[in-house]
């Protein structure tokens, strides 16, 4: 399991094995269940979670307690509550498991301690942090400019295997649709 976190992290930077057995130790490995929440809103957010296996979805619930999907998290994707995370505030929305899942759990403590430590892992999160703006940003631009058929299709073509994952009712909250208007899409 540490070995898909360190080939994960080398994607962007190097790594000796004593500058690995110091990251690994930050880490601890936890097991949750399809439907069980690693974050529930209201709480405080205590980790940045690595997937290792399984499928997780961050949800905000609106006032009327429509659930409205901002994101999945499969195999080698961070998730969390980020601005509750780095603002050490409580969470406005929630994490929960789609799939059986298995994470690695980075609390902010050590975080910070492991950035301070060692600049090349900052390098890493900071690259995977615009990788994520990124990702947010076509995302908005996306959902502003372009139909359902379009999105849907955006979505097939970025994360296939994702779409084979995802419940046909969580892919239609993702994208801002009902089901009936996902299941009328052509295949």
């Amino acid at each position: 399991m540490m070995n898909q976190l360190r080939d994960h992290i080398e994607r962007i930077v190097p790594l000796d094995d004593t500058e690995f057995e110091t990251i690994s130790s930050f880490f601890s490995y936890k097991k949750y269940k399809k439907h069980q929440f690693l974050i529930q809103e209201g709480e405080l957010v205590p980790c940045n979670f690595f997937v290792l296996k399984g499928l997780l979805k961050l949800v905000y619930s609106d006032d009327t307690g429509k659930e409205h999907i901002v994101g999945f998290a499969q195999e080698d994707w961070w998730e969390t509550d980020f601005a509750a995370f780095y603002t050490e505030s409580r969470a406005t929305m929630s994490l929960e498991c789609v799939e059986d899942t298995e994470v690695l759990c980075l609390r902010l403590t050590d975080y910070r301690k492991l950035c301070a430590a060692m600049p090349q892992l900052e390098h890493f999160f900071l690259e995977k942090a615009y990788q994520g703006f990124i990702a947010a940003q076509q995302r908005i631009i996306s959902t502003m400019t372009v139909g359902i058929k379009e999105r849907y299709e955006q979505l097939l073509k970025k994360y296939p295997t994702l779409v084979q994952r995802v419940p046909k009712s969580l892919l239609a909250a993702y994208l801002g649709v009902s089901r009936e208007a996902l299941s009328r899409l052509p295949r």
